[in-house]
């Protein structure tokens, strides 16, 4: 029976390959989210359009990369495209599979948070004679992004555990280099438990993140509430 290596576990626990493997999984949570986000953006305006057909194409997107595994998804881009011709490069693969599939979630996020703004709002702004483009720019994009960010915040933390799955297809994140060692030193629990980690590092230092941006953009509105409040009493 294998025992316990506290040698290995420290050995492992500050290792360059290791941590090589860890700034992969961040750099590849952050491009996939942004890109996402932006996908996801203009996903939510065409299934707010009002453009029949526009919001239909939209409609099927969403039900497509929701309804089907991220990992299917990566593997199709990765083997299934290049037998008809359009191969990438693996990191492309990894970003395309991620940004696609994040931007269906992030749609429906920010799609519900731009409909939570009250109708008196924006009747408000158009009364005030702002164009749509600067009423959901001044009046309710700033509204939204109040409600939206816990979601997005939670979004962005299940990225970057399911960035794992682009092991799959051969991206040399952290669970990939993991694996790799565990083929070379048969040290499974010691390294497992080391990538849990700085898995738990780097969950836990977006959650700051994530905590800092909900208070900055939560400043102002929980003035207007405390007034409000002050008001009433």
């Amino acid at each position: 029976m294998t025992m316990w290596s506290w040698s290995a576990f420290f050995e492992y626990l500050f290792s360059p390959f290791l941590l090589y493997g860890a700034w992969t999984t961040i750099w590849l949570t952050v491009v996939s989210a942004l890109l996402g986000l932006m996908l996801g953006g203009v996903v939510a305006a065409a299934r707010m359009s009002g453009i029949g057909w526009l919001e239909k194409v939209a409609f099927f997107y969403v039900w497509l990369m929701r309804g089907t595994p991220l990992l299917v998804q990566l593997v199709i881009i990765y083997t299934g495209l290049p037998q008809i011709g359009i191969k990438f490069e693996v990191v492309t693969c990894a970003l395309l599979g991620l940004a696609l599939n994040e931007a269906a979630y992030l749609s429906e996020i920010i799609r519900g948070a731009v409909q939570s703004v009250g109708i008196g709002q924006r009747n408000a702004a158009t009364a005030l004679g702002l164009t749509k483009f600067q009423a959901m720019r001044d009046v309710i994009l700033p509204q939204a992004t109040r409600v939206m960010l816990p979601m997005l915040g939670n979004s962005v933390n299940g990225l970057l555990k399911t960035t794992s799955l682009t092991s799959a297809i051969s991206m040399e994140e952290l669970l990939r280099r993991t694996n790799l060692l565990i083929q070379e030193r048969f040290l499974t629990l010691e390294l497992f438990i080391v990538a849990s980690i700085y898995y738990l590092v780097m969950t836990s230092a977006w959650s700051l993140v994530q905590n800092w941006l909900e208070r900055r953009f939560g400043r102002g509105f929980e003035e207007e509430a405390r007034l409000e409040n002050a008001e009433q009493r």
